[in-house]
């Protein structure tokens, strides 16, 4: 019953961190900072509880954890977490007049663990962030030893008449010496960026091995929980910080080159070539409305149709790549080039004939920093 609790309040926890998800990015040209894959060291502290059938209190001991990791990607990462310090076992003798009864052990366990930041994932990368919320999963080896309390307990079971075969305080996988099990590891981080480099951050994991280790027999694995927190320093070189390329518009200059005649020829006037127009509009994450900043750039389309009205416009819609998946972003840069090209028709009356309508979904990425790939670009000419 209480791993049903605990793990249920892990789980309420991560539901409400992952409600607190940030604000859709702006599509305003700001600078930014590309994400480089990167290793970081981390140094924490906190409490562990070992699960058993005495008061939670009498179960709780220190915890140290130190790593190393390795960021392959803003969303993926590898970390090698070495866990050590103090478990507690314990066990109500109460039936014989002692009590409750607790002993301690000590253990270290290195572990490799797979890291998932799921803000990232969702959201997008985003270097200046101060909060991510992540998952971890791992396996590795517990090696525990200086059980002699355990030991000490079970003799004065055998000393005040029980048996270390009571069912209630069953004690048959006593241990001595130094083991070595297998555990297997899963829990959830919450990291408050500090600086470009340093971290702080929040860390509860579970962590499953056998049954033999508080020296009780329960009839299956036995877990314990760490509470942690600590600090994390990334290592290596940042990556610089750029702004973004500007939007080039490319224009037609007319050179008119005058040769001397000797009778003077009447021609027709010439049309003048008109210029090339090219709008960006933006969109917000997921977004396909158009804001009422970006709208002035679908009136300057419409006006150029109108001045001229042998002109066509091609409306092509991407996405940015960094979120979501392919098979989503075709539907986003999708919308945004139909919610263009039906405004042109339905709201300014622009003929559909002039429009030359198309979307790359997130194959073709028009700018090299990410959130401005959520974009519908159009070109009157």
């Amino acid at each position: 019953m209480k791993l049903k609790k605990i793990l249920m309040s892990a789980a309420l926890l991560a539901g409400c961190l992952t409600a607190s998800a940030q604000q859709p990015q702006a599509t305003e040209a700001k600078p930014c900072e590309a994400f480089a894959p990167h290793w970081y060291v981390q140094a924490q502290i906190g409490g562990q509880y070992t699960l058993g059938e005495v008061k939670f209190s009498d179960l709780l001991s220190g915890n140290l954890q130190f790593a190393g990791g390795y960021n392959f990607t803003p969303v993926w990462g590898l970390r090698l977490a070495l866990d050590t310090w103090q478990s507690k076992g314990g066990t109500d003798l109460g039936y014989l007049g002692l009590g409750t009864q607790t002993w301690k052990y000590n253990f270290i366990a290195p572990t490799l663990d797979v890291t998932c930041d799921l803000t990232n994932w969702i959201y997008g990368y985003k270097a200046d962030r101060i909060c991510n919320f992540g998952l971890l999963a791992g396996l590795g080896a517990n090696i525990g030893w200086n059980n002699d309390d355990a030991a000490a307990v079970r003799n004065l079971i055998f000393a005040t008449g029980g048996t270390a075969m009571d069912p209630a305080h069953t004690m048959s996988l006593l241990w001595d010496g130094t083991k070595t099990r297998f555990v297997g590891r899963f829990g959830a981080y919450l990291d408050f960026k500090v600086s470009r480099r340093v971290a702080l951050g929040l860390e509860l994991n579970c962590n499953a091995t056998s049954d033999h280790y508080n020296s009780k027999k329960a009839g299956n694995a036995d877990w314990y929980f760490n509470a942690l927190a600590g600090v994390k320093v990334r290592l290596g070189k940042l990556a610089p910080k750029k702004a973004p390329e500007p939007i080039v518009v490319e224009k037609i200059v007319e050179k008119i080159v005058e040769k001397p005649v000797e009778v003077p020829v009447v021609k027709e006037p010439e049309t003048p070539k008109r210029e090339t127009l090219r709008r960006d509009i933006f969109f917000t994450l997921r977004g396909s409305e158009v804001s009422r900043t970006e709208m002035t750039k679908v009136e300057d389309v419409v006006a150029y149709m109108n001045k001229y009205p042998e002109a066509k416009v091609s409306v092509t819609g991407y996405a940015d790549k960094g979120t979501g998946n392919p098979r989503l972003n075709v539907g986003y840069a999708q919308r945004r080039a139909d919610v263009i090209t039906n405004m042109l028709v339905n709201k300014f009356g622009i003929s559909r004939s002039r429009i030359i309508s198309d979307s790359k979904g997130d194959t073709v990425q028009p700018y090299e920093q990410n959130d401005l790939n959520r974009v519908t670009i159009c070109i009157c000419e």
